[in-house]
């Protein structure tokens, strides 16, 4: 105990002496928020895949879904290291970070209102951002109790209270540079903690081969005949697989949090090393994940009574003792860098898109970091109230709603945001569209799980597929709409676009020299 408490305590000085450290980074609004758009290729890959991937990945989602599709759930943890983060950092990172700079936005909501000449998309997309980024943030203390239950013999309120006072501190402090670095620091700790737990875990069934044969000799009538189904290569459900893939991978595109590390990196060389280290960060940690809960079902978790997230942590509980404190660590990590990354987009984007245009349109820029600051609080408290309450009293709809937010979020913004990049001819009709598609479907899934009072279709009855859908409807319904409605200002398009277009001039003519 006095092993595990220490290295809790050295890992809490860490991130405060972070957050008092990088104080001089917020001296204005762009350093707060964006670590003044000079943040190294590590710092950012990190960033993004310890944003990327929180406690209910490690928790909640390797544990139900690897339950559910055995080891084939790694194909997820595959799926959002190549579509997730290789094939994000290709399609985005340039573009993302010329456009943000030729047109001076530090949001996604701004990106939008001057790509596309509009305000109320600027308003509403801002709107959307705060109803849904909130019981998302909230889900991501889920899992927490269980692992400092065995750890520590501690409540999950004191657990909840302290993790998110100390994230809200060193975020208040030292803003987005402080975030950065601490999230640096808690990938190493996530990458060595996964290594080592799953090393630990399958040693405990035999070995590799040993987990592998134990899982192959596990039957579940009700979701396969297939004899050794959940230890073959695509598992019992391949098409529903196929949507959490989906989901999980393509979803990270249209998330204002993770889009947001593109933004912040200082310069063009810094893409390609930072898309290496990113890929190579998302293949350990999400693959490990995944591979981890693959082997779920070994446990004899009786998932009807204690849920999906107690697989996991029956997997862990005959670790050693510093093994456990590290993992209680890793997931701490894992949550803390989630949280800071939300609160400040979410504290950011209400201040400086709603706040300010339609509150307060003369506040100058220390008085903004001010309200930024309190918006931080706020977003932490509410946060944290939220999973407390929803855990207390387990009230559904508060779980459902946070398994909503992230397919409402993907859907409404994905497509906007990725032809706003690439299309010039991309209409302000088509966004508004995207918009009510996303939410709407999602708000409509949610109605119907939590009332029942229509029925979706089976398939799209599950806020993974129903979310996937959204994202994927998306894709189809702007280029639709946009060659149906009101074309945009050509030449407000075309100086947004320069950019972009000289840079790859510049760079072609380099490499023809």
């Amino acid at each position: 105990m006095v092993l595990k408490v220490i290295m809790l305590v050295v890992f809490f000085a860490i991130m405060l002496g972070v957050g008092f450290y990088s104080r001089k980074h917020t001296k204005d609004v762009n350093g707060f928020v964006l670590g003044g758009r000079s943040v190294g290729p590590w710092l950012t890959a990190f960033a993004y895949g310890t944003s990327y991937f929180s406690a209910v990945i490690f928790i909640g989602y390797a544990g139900q879904f690897g339950w559910k599709y055995g080891i084939a759930s790694t194909w997820i943890g595959i799926g959002n290291a190549l579509l997730g983060s290789l094939v994000a950092w290709v399609v985005l990172g340039r573009r993302t970070r010329l456009l943000t700079q030729e047109l001076d936005t530090r949001t996604m909501p701004e990106f939008f209102e001057k790509r596309y000449s509009s305000k109320s998309l600027k308003l509403f997309s801002s709107i959307i951002i705060f109803i849904f980024l909130i019981p998302y943030t909230a889900s991501l203390y889920n899992g927490l109790s269980r692992l400092f239950g065995m750890a520590f013999n501690v409540d999950y309120k004191i657990c909840v209270i302290v993790m998110a006072a100390l994230t809200g501190i060193y975020v208040i402090v030292g803003g987005y540079m402080a975030t950065a670095i601490n999230d640096f620091i808690q990938g190493l700790i996530m990458l060595v903690g996964i290594v080592a737990v799953i090393y630990a875990v399958l040693n405990n069934y035999g070995g590799l081969t040993g987990a592998l044969d134990s899982l192959a000799r596990i039957n579940d009538p009700a979701v396969s005949d297939t004899p050794g189904v959940f230890a073959s290569f695509l598992g019992p459900d391949v098409f529903n697989l196929f949507c959490v893939v989906v989901l999980t991978s393509l979803g990270t595109w249209g998330l204002p949090q993770m889009v947001q590390k593109f933004y912040a990196i200082k310069d063009e060389r810094s893409i390609k090393t930072g898309m290496v280290v990113s890929t190579l960060f998302a293949i350990v940690v999400a693959g490990g994940c995944y591979f981890l809960g693959g082997f779920g079902r070994l446990t004899g978790t009786d998932v009807a009574t204690e849920g999906f997230d107690a697989i996991i942590p029956h997997l862990l509980e005959k670790l050693p003792a510093a093994l456990m404190g590290l993992v209680v660590i890793l997931v701490l990590s894992a949550s803390m860098s989630t949280l800071s990354s939300l609160v400040l987009t979410s504290s950011s984007t209400l201040t400086i898109d709603f706040i300010k245009p339609v509150i307060a349109p003369k506040m100058d820029e220390k008085k903004q970091i001010l309200v930024m600051r309190l918006m931080l609080v706020m977003f932490v408290a509410v946060s944290a109230v939220i999973a407390i309450v929803q855990y207390s009293s387990r009230i559904t709809f508060i779980a459902q709603l946070m398994g909503v937010s992230w397919g409402a979020i993907a859907g409404a913004f994905l497509a906007p945001f990725l032809y706003g990049l690439y299309w010039k001819k991309t209409t302000v009709a088509a966004c508004w569209t995207c918009f009510i598609w996303g939410t709407g479907i999602m708000t409509l899934n949610f109605i119907s799980n939590t009332w029942g009072l229509f029925k979706f279709p089976a398939v799209m009855q599950s806020p993974i597929n129903c979310g996937a859908v959204a994202m994927v409807g998306g894709l189809i319904i702007v280029p639709i709409v946009s060659l149906f409605t009101k074309k945009p200002d050509q030449k407000k398009v075309e100086d947004a676009f320069s950019c972009y277009e000289e840079t790859v001039t510049v760079a072609h003519r380099k490499a023809l020299d």
